[in-house]
Formats: C-alpha cells, structure tokens, sequence
C-alpha cells in the first residue's frame, strides 16, 4: 500500500517569485504535484486554462461551491479561487505530495481541515524589491501596483501562521530551503518506518 502523501500549502504576495520557486521544486523532487486551482480571473497574457488554472465563470463557481467541491476557496482582488476536494484527495491517496499554492485565507482554511498539512510562507527581501517585480512584469497599471502593495503588506503579516518561513532572495537558496522542507518532512520518522517497513523487520528480527 502507498504511503499517503503530504499537503504542502504555500502562500506568499503576489510578486514574492511563489509561482517560480515552486515550479523549479517541482523539477527537482519526485512524486510531488502541485494542485490546478479553479478561479473567476480573468487569463493573463501567457496563460493556459487546465494547466496555470482551470478558468470558469463566477456562476460555475458558485454551483461547484455549492456542490462542496472545494476543499477551500478564498476571495482574492474580486475574484474567487478553490481548490478541488476530490483531486487532492485522490492524489494524496496515491502517494503523492501535494503543493497547494493559495493565499494566506485558504491556507488557514486548509489547516483547519487538514491538520497535518505542512504550511510554508515566502516573503520577499524588501517592499522595494517586491514592487520592481511587480513593475517589472509590465501586465498592471502603476495604481493597480499600488493596490497590490498595499494588499502585499496586509498578507505579508500573517507570515506568523506558517510552521516555515522562506525569504526569496537568492532564487537558488530559497530554492534549496524549500527541497530541505520537503526532504525532512519525507524523513520524519513515522513516514520513513512506512516506508521501509521490510528493512526495519529485518533489522530487528
């Protein structure tokens, strides 16, 4: 039988570099996904519907909301994101780790629900630095910049919340931190004996 997989919720600001970390862990470690939310936003330029984010419209949303299809949703500048219950469920059952990659709102939501799930936070190394990635991605107005620092300084607090705190400003490090949570967290004594279950028989018989 699998081992059961481990929840990894990841929260940061928006121009924090969550969304980069994350698909550079994924190259690096085995048996880990990260979870394809549904949202109201509308598609930015670049994007892919089934693969950044399943895009649906406010009232399919409400009727999968209704359905409790959600393992979590949150409301985001006007728009609504949410997580599938099903497709986490079945993916943690099979043996895989699972990255949700949600706001500081659904990863509060998830730690109710889910109590043994791992919650990381990412902050950046300066509100000067987080606004030039945020300019620096030419998709938003200077007010709506504005805005989203604003918003930044507001999610940034609730850093506290995290069991881990990762500081992106080397890329590399901040990386390498991040493989090191999942690493330890793999090595934790209850997962390891599943895991070799026959060595430890042997050892010991």
């Amino acid at each position: 039988m699998s081992i059961r997989g481990t929840l990894y919720t990841v929260s940061a600001p928006s121009g924090a570099g969550k969304t980069s970390l994350v698909n550079a862990l994924l190259q690096q470690c085995a048996d880990l996904t990260v979870s394809i939310s549904h949202t109201t936003r509308p598609m930015r330029p670049g994007e892919v519907n089934g693969i950044n984010y399943h895009f649906v419209d406010e009232s399919e949303f409400t009727a999968m909301l209704e359905q409790k299809a959600f393992l979590e949703h949150a409301r985001v500048f006007n728009n609504y994101y949410g997580t599938s219950r099903d497709w986490v469920e079945q993916t943690l059952a099979s043996g895989q780790d699972v990255i949700l990659e949600i706001d500081w709102q659904g990863a509060k939501q998830i730690r109710g629900l889910v109590p043994e799930c791992v919650s990381i936070f990412i902050l950046p190394p300066s509100l000067e630095i987080l606004e030039q990635r945020l300019t620096g991605r030419g998709q938003d107005d200077p007010s709506v910049i504005q805005h989203r620092l604003a918003e930044a300084q507001l999610e940034m607090s609730h850093y506290v919340e995290a069991d881990y705190l990762v500081i992106n400003d080397e890329f590399d490090i901040a990386l390498s931190e991040l493989q090191a949570i999942v690493t330890s967290n793999r090595l934790r004594q209850e997962n390891q004996r599943q895991r070799n279950a026959n060595l430890l028989r042997d050892l010991l018989s």
